[in-house]
């Protein structure tokens, strides 16, 4: 058996955890919902629950993967014959492997839009255009199939390029100059919102503390919004720490991983919510955000098509160091399961991943409305895809939770964390009780979306996960 890869740097493991966490959800998503929900309120509730639920599962997710030293299915067989529990904890790391799929395959497809902003940005092609003209365009880019698989394509194979390579040549070097590239391009954006837009009220929409304006919803998005940043429950953490340095503390990782996250969030909330209220345009989130509202103020701002550019190459980037960590936990699957080469296993995973991109691709077109997918559940097929992931990922940090919480013994967690028996005995009241119960209520929130007749099964499922844990720990003391 060869020896293990391990990141050449300690600090690896952080770049590739951090690129993993920071991608499209932290441009569009997360600066609305905090200016939305009570701003500095929504930003207190969202640091409270990435302290006592995000850190300890990322801790959780980490660990499993370096003391497995493998891909996460391949993890959670081995972890499950040493500690001598039942089978059935295996889920976590196909359900895992599943959800990184998924995502990759819609994932894919959007980012891809980034390649086309960015073509028109630096070709001027919407300097001084209306917001008529820019909102027609980018309903034209829906619209256009062709177009929108181009794009798909060449971000699938980017990515795909960067896993193939290997772990160091490819994603470990990639990281390396992608990361401190991004932070640069993040604070030339931020430089030139702070200058040309309007940072004041940029400021005010998402610092000002209104506890009136966080409702019980607003509770719910903060803590879903924790749990989803860092990329937990979709095995990109769990395969990126089977490469970690056993000297690296996985305590101050996850909290510097917390840390950076939640940081950049907010400098390119600054940054877009500047130019947005400077231009006088109303806030939004979502690709309406990204893809409408910008380039409607990149158009009317001085020199905006060469920041919007530049804007974008961060969008694509930071797409980019996601998409990397939802390939690699399939492909190192591949490579350990079936003794395939890395390249081809990276070959068969981005190819079945793109021929599932094309749900996406087409249900912006052609399979818009009248599917059979819009005739079972309402919705179209991309809007299926994504709700599936909306469900893997809480219930496999769940999981994670509870497996490491319970059935890892306290001896390898503490080898493993290298701690007190102080911090010990609170990370395992965590992960043991206050996670799985966060977690359970961000993963209830979507079930008034579920048809009735799932809702028992979902239930089941969860009980199934409790009852596992407690025979697990009862076989532990016996």
């Amino acid at each position: 058996m060869s020896s293990p890869k391990i990141w050449t740097h300690k600090g690896t493991f952080l770049l590739a955890a951090v690129g993993s966490a920071v991608g499209l959800g932290n441009l569009w998503r997360f600066p609305y919902l905090t200016g939305e929900n009570g701003g500095g309120a929504f930003i207190l509730v969202y640091a409270l629950t990435i302290a006592l639920v995000g850190i300890p599962i990322l801790i959780a997710e980490t660990l499993l993967g370096r003391a497995s030293r493998k891909s996460p299915i391949m993890g959670m067989q081995y972890l499950t014959e040493s500690h001598n529990t039942s089978r059935n904890w295996r889920a976590i790391g196909w359900m895992g492997a599943f959800a990184a799929f998924i995502i990759l395959s819609f994932y894919s497809v959007i980012a891809g839009w980034a390649i086309h902003y960015t073509g028109l940005m630096f070709s001027g092609s919407l300097v001084g255009a209306d917001a008529a003209t820019i909102g027609e365009s980018f309903g034209d880019l829906l619209a256009s199939p062709g177009l929108l698989l181009t794009y798909h394509t060449l971000f699938i194979l980017a990515s795909g390029l960067i896993v193939g390579m290997g772990i160091h040549k490819g994603i470990e070097n990639g990281l390396r100059f992608m990361m401190p590239a991004l932070f640069v391009i993040l604070l030339i954006v931020l430089g030139y919102g702070v200058v040309a837009g309007d940072v004041g009220a940029a400021m005010s929409f998402l610092f000002t503390f209104n506890l009136s304006d966080l409702s019980l919803e607003g509770w719910l998005q903060a803590m879903g919004q924790s749990f989803f940043t860092l990329s937990l429950g979709m095995g990109a953490i769990m395969a990126y720490g089977a490469y970690m340095s056993s000297e690296a503390s996985l305590t101050r990782t996850a909290i510097s991983i917390a840390f950076v996250d939640t940081a950049i969030a907010l400098l390119a909330g600054i940054a877009i919510f500047s130019l947005v209220f400077g231009s006088g345009l109303e806030a939004g989130q979502g690709p309406g955000l990204m893809f409408v509202t910008l380039p409607i103020a990149f158009a009317e701002l001085p020199a905006g098509w060469l920041i919007g550019g530049v804007f974008f190459i961060l969008v694509i980037g930071a797409a980019i160091t996601s998409s990397i960590s939802l390939v690699e936990p399939v492909a190192a699957y591949l490579v350990e399961r079936f003794g395939l080469s890395r390249p081809i296993a990276v070959t068969l995973m981005i190819t079945f991943c793109w021929l599932l991109g094309l749900l996406t691709v087409f249900s912006f077109n052609y399979w818009s409305e009248g599917t059979i997918t819009h005739d079972w559940f309402g919705r179209s097929p991309f809007d299926v895809l994504e709700f599936i992931t909306n469900i893997l990922m809480p219930l496999g940090g769940l999981l994670i939770a509870l497996f490491a919480g319970w059935a890892l013994s306290r001896e390898e967690v503490l080898r493993e964390m290298s701690t007190n028996d102080t911090w010990f005995e609170c990370w395992q009241f965590l992960v043991r009780f206050v996670a799985p119960t966060a977690v359970a209520f961000v993963f209830l929130r979507t079930m008034p979306q579920i048809d009735g007749y799932l809702i028992p099964a979902v239930g089941s499922v969860l009980l199934i996960g409790a009852f596992t844990a407690g025979r697990t720990f009862i076989q532990r003391q016996s």
